[in-house]
């Protein structure tokens, strides 16, 4: 009970020291809200409201069909312009995409010709042009197979395929960047802060006061992971509700209480890591250099940016053993398909498993490096 008691006290010691540092706090509300807002709206993988501009030489029906078929919110309204404006209105970026349909092109598609349509693209809006192209080729096939599916009763195709888009139906890209936001910053925060606690106290002459109390290197360990995992549990609750499903709109299938249990396991890795990396740096900006040789491959391979099964065999065998990608799985299970305890406790366990061998490593470096400083 000593000893809990000890861990409890230092904690708020570090609480209140942490709330006193103006530049953690405002990277803690930066990551958790503008960072995640960025991240889920800059990153935009799909066609939105792209501008669009018709030249209809043949106004007929088919050329008709087809400029009607740009719709919202892929497409603005098309509007209608000249041959001779197609060129003015490219080289001053009003449009991103013209289209122009010839004379007879109507007639020659009947007649079982290959008449040719142009699309201008602006390719400086690079996402949106090789997206919109695809786009527009797609509808212009399938409003030419339905019109002469009518014009000349040609029979459909026998096969009606069907494409269901499971938990993402719009393949929003803000809903899957938004949550991946989220598990960067977690793990950024749990290292950072945890390795700035003892690189603080180290910088700020106050380890020493320390090391005279009654204080085992375990209590003072301990002190520092739950303090800084709780402000950063916090911040998760706090952006889950108000940032992803308030600000962006973005629906959460599963259980957020479910889901804060995995991110509380897996702080016990992330702050032990910052804990170990606190041990060898001996500055800031030491700490700084460290965490982007070991968190940024974390955050890369563990499944948000790039598929664990798309990796080569030797690496992703390496990385099932890190906790960083239970995490992932986890979340994507929880908040993106509505798993359950009973989809996820396997994950759950990797994680407390992996990051209490860890933990005990960095206790024991821990107690090393301060038995080395108190001498």
């Amino acid at each position: 009970m000593r000893s809990l008691s000890n861990i409890f006290w230092l904690g708020t010691k570090e609480l209140r020291s942490l709330f006193g540092d103006v530049v953690l706090i405002g990277l803690v509300i930066y990551s958790f809200t503008v960072a995640v807002i960025s991240q889920a709206q800059s990153n935009s993988q799909e066609l939105y409201h792209a501008s669009i501009a018709v030249v209809d030489e043949d106004s007929s029906e088919l050329s008709r069909r087809i400029i009607g078929a740009f719709l919202l919110p892929y497409f603005q309204p098309p509007v209608h312009i000249t041959q001779a404006q197609i060129e003015p209105v490219m080289n001053s970026g009003r449009f991103t995409f013209v289209l122009d349909i010839p004379p007879n092109f109507e007639r020659d598609v009947l007649a079982g010709h290959r008449p040719a349509l142009q699309v201008n693209v602006d390719a400086t809006a690079m996402v949106q042009a090789g997206l919109g192209s695809g786009y527009i080729l797609q509808i212009i096939d399938t409003e030419i197979d339905w019109f002469l599916a009518r014009a000349q009763t040609t029979p459909l195709s026998p096969v009606n395929l069907v494409t269901r888009i499971a938990f993402n139906p719009n393949v929003t890209t803000s809903w899957f960047e938004s949550v991946m936001g989220i598990i960067s910053s977690v793990t950024m925060l749990a290292i950072i802060l945890a390795g700035a606690a003892l690189v603080r106290e180290r910088e700020h002459g106050t380890m020493e006061h320390l090391l005279v109390m009654p204080l085992s290197p375990f209590e003072i360990a301990m002190s520092k992971i739950w303090a800084n995992g709780l402000v950063i549990a916090a911040a998760v609750v706090i952006a889950l509700y108000l940032v992803v499903q308030l600000v962006l709109g973005v629906p959460i299938a599963g259980s957020i209480p479910l889901f804060m249990v995995g991110v509380v396991l897996y702080l016990f890795f992330g702050t032990a890591v910052g804990l170990f990396l606190g041990t060898i740096a001996r500055s800031m900006p030491q700490l700084g250099l460290l965490y982007i040789l070991v968190a940024v491959p974390m955050n890369m391979l563990s499944g948000g940016a790039t598929p664990v099964e798309a990796q080569p065999q030797w690496l992703s065998t390496i990385m099932k053993a890190s906790p960083s990608t239970h995490f992932v799985s986890v979340a994507q299970a929880i908040l993106y398909r509505g798993a359950g305890f009973d989809v996820v406790w396997q994950h759950f366990i990797a994680i407390a498993g992996i990051g209490a061998l860890f933990l005990t490593l960095t206790i024991w470096r821990f107690r090393a490096a301060v038995t080395a400083t108190g001498a």
